[in-house]
């Protein structure tokens, strides 16, 4: 890499010492990779785009987005998406959504937008307790300026039903496009056509206007509170 710059003319001092940390971080295995026997196939992928991301928008119609979950309901929700999991499996799983999660509270952390259905909302994923804080956790994150969340309400969610859930990646380098990612039950579909990804934006921009505004959400969170009982 020094070899090149020195080809390439680049003689800052500065410069150089900085691509060539670019360089030694390239080569350094993710965090994730240590978690190679739990993550489903081609999802380390997916936490590497995630972490470059400048901009995550995400649709969900199931549950509370992974980025938003607490280890409690996190966990409810890996024992019943791996039954057969044993327990020190699931709290493998719920380590790496944690770790996903901290890219939210550093120094650069992308600016996260979440359209989601409000039945994925109401949905009962472990116990009262559980789903109580779940959302009391919710509404706190979406006090900060860097987190957006739509509710749609269900007499809207029919769009929700049949677009289903995705995320789309936005990254600060022009030169890299934007990478929709769809999860399925063994693999996953990661697309950057052009063609693609015009498609999946006009949903988002639909379902966006379909949605409560982000500034209803609290409200909404606070009535799905009162209905628990």
């Amino acid at each position: 890499m020094a070899d090149l710059l020195t080809l390439y003319g680049v003689s800052d001092a500065g410069e150089r010492a900085g691509l060539l940390e670019l360089a030694r971080q390239a080569k350094a295995p993710g965090w994730w990779h240590q978690y190679g026997d739990v993550l489903p196939q081609g999802f380390d992928a997916y936490i590497g785009l995630e972490e470059a991301a400048s901009a995550v928008r995400i649709h969900e119609t199931r549950v509370v987005p992974g980025l938003l979950q607490t280890p409690e309901y996190a966990r409810a929700v890996t024992e019943l998406s791996h039954p057969t999991a044993s327990a020190s499996e699931v709290e493998r799983r719920v380590s790496v959504l944690m770790r996903r999660q901290e890219s939210l509270r550093g120094p650069q952390p992308p600016q996260l937008w979440v359209v989601v259905d409000e039945a994925a909302l109401r949905r009962r994923v472990g116990d009262v307790d559980i789903m109580r804080a779940q959302l009391a956790s919710l509404a706190e994150a979406v006090r900060s300026p860097r987190v957006g969340v739509q509710i749609v309400r269900p007499r809207r969610s029919a769009i929700s039903a049949v677009t289903g859930p995705f995320s789309l990646l936005r990254f600060a380098e022009p030169s890299l496009p934007d990478i929709v990612y769809l999860e399925l039950q063994t693999s996953a579909l990661y697309l950057d056509k052009q063609a693609d990804l015009s498609v999946y934006k006009r949903a988002l921009d639909r379902l966006a206007v379909n949605a409560d505004p982000p500034t209803a959400t609290e409200a909404t969170l606070a009535e799905i509170v009162d209905d628990l009982g």
